[in-house]
């Protein structure tokens, strides 16, 4: 009988790859800002160039990889993320310009990143396990286990070596993509859908429930990001903490309750209605963002932030089990489209709130506030797409 755990503990792997090449980069910023005279605005360029080539990739995908194949996509995922994490390690160093090594090894580890992000789910749904949601919760928090693991041993490493030995720490985070080619060459892989009966773009843009699942991952990517990439900024201003100390209780937090929410699903999953559940952290995510913007005690409004974690935690995987009831023969283009719809919304959802910020003059609470509108729509689009289901029940 085939050893689907083998399986399992690749797309686990494939998710920490994910989230070390998505939060390795960002705590370099200042050292490659120092060392190579790179001017902060080219700096912001480099998450740019990461989520921009994830975008680009989700679209490919929807197009090409059910004629290259589910296992020679994957394995190809781990091989750029290794080599992108590695040419981070050198060709700053090796090429006349550095900015352009860091530019060229952060497309290449984002092409891998975001093959995993398309191929990883579908590839988990198709395995016979006796709870796909649980199951894809689950999977979805190695994501989270990941991003902490990343930040708090970077932190660590830096701490006991210093900053000058960051290279030697990204050929050691390289290992892992490395080691997990072998595993993905191995594992059995069975395909979502049987060839050439996958639904394409053009028929799934002519279902209007799958309009919906799409705006449904836009508000959980926007809910997520929203939070994430500003709680470190949140946890300084309004708390007044140093840049680590920040990091460690903003972001850090934010992705340990994050993966909390996922394992609970996970564990208990079969117990609980999903979109229940869902409508019921989407109501809990729109708290945190009021906690974070009307309250005028930093504590309460930094609890917010970091409970925020808890209440995005399924909007991601949930999105993607419902959708695959919904549409059985979604096949690769819907995994594709869902995932580039999470990662729209993760790149318009830190950009409505630093916006906001900066409108309001620099006031990082108005920017929260705007923040709540994510989730609160989320919530709309479940109503709708529960009363979708109970209305085909009784027909």
């Amino acid at each position: 009988m085939p050893d689907y755990q083998k399986t399992k503990t690749a797309c686990y792997l494939g998710f920490i790859t994910q989230a070390i090449a998505a939060n390795f980069a960002p705590l370099l910023f200042l050292k490659f800002h120092s060392d190579h005279g790179i001017p902060l605005g080219n700096i912001a360029l480099i998450s740019t160039v990461y989520f921009f080539t994830q975008l680009l990739i989700d679209l490919f995908c929807a197009k090409f990889v059910d004629r290259i194949g589910y296992r020679v996509s994957i394995v190809i995922s781990e091989v750029f993320s290794a080599a992108g994490l590695l040419g981070l390690a050198f060709l700053p160093d090796v090429l006349p310009d550095a900015f352009a090594g860091i530019l060229i090894s952060v497309t290449i580890y984002a092409m891998g990143c975001g093959l995993i992000e398309v191929l990883v789910s579908p590839i988990i749904e198709a395995c016979p396990f006796e709870n796909k949601e649980a199951a894809m919760s689950l999977l979805h928090s190695f994501y989270c286990w990941g991003s902490v693991g990343t930040i708090v041993i970077s932190t660590l490493f830096f701490a006991i070596f210093g900053m000058d030995s960051w290279r030697w720490l990204a050929v050691i985070w390289a290992l892992i993509p490395a080691v997990n080619i072998y595993n993905f060459a191995t594992c059995p892989i069975v395909p979502i859908v049987e060839t050439g009966k996958g639904m394409g773009i053009r028929q799934l843009g002519r279902r209007p429930l799958f309009w919906v699942s799409v705006c449904l991952m836009v508000c959980a990517g926007a809910s997520e990001l929203a939070m994430a990439q500003w709680a470190s900024a949140y946890a300084e201003a309004a708390l007044g903490l140093s840049k680590t100390v920040g990091d460690l209780t903003g972001p850090c937090l934010f992705a340990v309750t994050m993966g909390v929410s996922r394992v609970i699903y996970g564990r208990y999953g079969e117990k609980l209605n999903l979109m229940r559940f869902m409508i019921g952290s989407g109501a809990l995510c729109v708290t945190c963002y009021l906690m974070a913007s009307l309250s005028s005690d930093p504590v309460i409004g930094l609890i917010g932030c970091i409970l925020c974690g808890f209440s995005v935690g399924i909007m991601w995987p949930g999105t993607i089990s419902i959708s695959s009831k919904k549409f059985p023969s979604g096949g690769t283009a819907m995994f594709a489209l869902l995932a580039m719809a999470g990662d729209l919304g993760g790149s318009i959802g830190p950009a409505v709130v630093g916006r906001v910020t900066e409108r309001a003059g620099d006031d990082i609470r108005a920017g929260m506030g705007a923040g709540l509108l994510f989730p609160a729509v989320l919530i709309i689009m479940l109503i709708l797409m529960s009363r979708e289901t109970v209305s085909k029940e009784k027909h």
